[in-house]
């Protein structure tokens, strides 16, 4: 097996994994499940705070598998290893460390600094 398609494999692999774990994060309530907030304060704070950890953890699993798709598409055409947005050549241990990844450090240290 050569080295693009074990790539293809973990990332297919990890894809999976992810689309699982975001299915079982927004699946709906089980029929007659309630969520309510009771009149006091406090009443419901804890399911309040588990949905807003939950919303995070799914937002950032659905961006997680854009990164793997796009990775996807990259090994596809041929481009995979060349930075999405300056096109130098990604450094090998990055994308040992981060198979998904579309960006060189330099760009992607560029692009957490501007948001």
């Amino acid at each position: 097996m050569s080295g693009t398609d074990r790539i293809r494999k973990e990332l297919k692999r990890r894809r999976g994994d992810l689309a699982a774990e975001l299915s079982r994060l927004t699946e709906p309530p089980a029929e007659g499940a309630s969520v309510g907030f009771g009149k006091r304060v406090g009443d419901g704070t804890t399911e309040a705070v588990e949905r807003l950890a939950t919303t995070a953890t799914a937002r950032s699993i659905a961006s997680s598998l854009r990164d793997i798709d796009r990775a996807i598409a990259k090994l596809d055409d041929g481009s995979y290893g060349s930075c999405d947005a300056c096109g130098t050549e990604i450094a090998a241990p990055r994308l040992a460390a981060l198979p998904a990844t579309s960006l060189c450090i330099e760009c992607a240290s560029a692009q957490s600094v501007s948001n």
